[in-house]
């Protein structure tokens, strides 16, 4: 068996560590002798429907989420990331890419000349997820303890956004310690089919397998139109880590 990971603006968008969840998507699969193929897919690439098994979009600085919402929205890049997910394919974006997912990111412009902040022009989005997010001088930073369909999942946040879901919206998990989505509504996240968005870094995939596992299962079973069951790994060390976490801010 084969995956294509379509590694979203690898080259702008992957502070805070991002980078290890291809890693552990990728050795991960490795281990059950799945082959991996990483495309990184900037501003000069295209995408090809199909192309891409599991897509993954990091986080990123305001100038760099400026240069990436142009051109998710000029070079159809946007319309075919949700198009694709339409169909199944899965998705995990994290901070900025998570931002960038939803209807549209409200920054900050320059300060006026009264020495106050304005508004600066929205960053739209290609409205995956149900949700915008607007600047805030808050900085919700530290780890993050949240339960969700995959049980208990573990991370950590940096981010003065804050992303508010509309209705009917599904976060992917309530917060149990953290700030979450905005701080207010303790909602963490979005998940939308297959595609999952949310502030956590950590990296988010090496302390949670499950999830991880469960985007490798999904990308599978979409490309290859049928159940799959992965082969159960020793996961020993990770899961202590997840545990040592919750048992400290849980």
């Amino acid at each position: 068996m084969h995956l294509t990971i379509g590694y979203l603006y690898g080259d702008l968008m992957n502070i805070y560590g991002d980078t290890g969840n291809i890693i552990a998507l990728q050795k991960r699969a490795g281990w059950r002798g799945i082959a991996i193929e990483i495309k990184i897919k900037n501003q000069k690439s295209k995408i090809k429907k199909g192309e891409c098994d599991l897509f993954f979009f990091g986080g990123g600085q305001d100038q760099a989420q400026e240069l990436v919402a142009k051109d998710l929205g000029e070079s159809g890049k946007g319309k075919v990331v949700k198009q694709e997910v339409e169909r199944g394919v899965p998705l995990l974006a994290i901070c900025g890419g998570y931002q960038l997912l939803g209807d549209y990111y409200q920054p900050f412009g320059l300060p006026s000349k009264d020495g106050k902040p304005h508004s600066g022009p929205k960053l739209h989005g290609n409205g995956l997820f149900p949700a915008y997010t607007l600047a805030s001088h808050d900085r919700m930073i530290g780890n993050i303890v949240i339960e969700s369909m995959f049980g208990k999942l573990v991370g950590f946040e940096n981010h003065s956004g804050k992303t508010y879901l509309k209705k009917d919206a599904v976060p992917l998990g309530m917060v149990k310690k953290g700030w979450g989505n905005n701080g207010k509504d303790r909602t963490e996240g979005c998940i939308y089919k297959n595609a999952i968005g949310c502030y956590m870094h950590g990296s988010l995939l090496p302390k949670n397998p499950k999830l991880a596992d469960w985007l490798l299962q999904k990308a599978l079973e979409v490309k290859y139109g049928k159940e799959i069951k992965l082969t159960p790994l020793d996961d020993s060390l990770e899961l202590k880590a997840h545990e040592m976490v919750v048992k400290k801010f849980g």
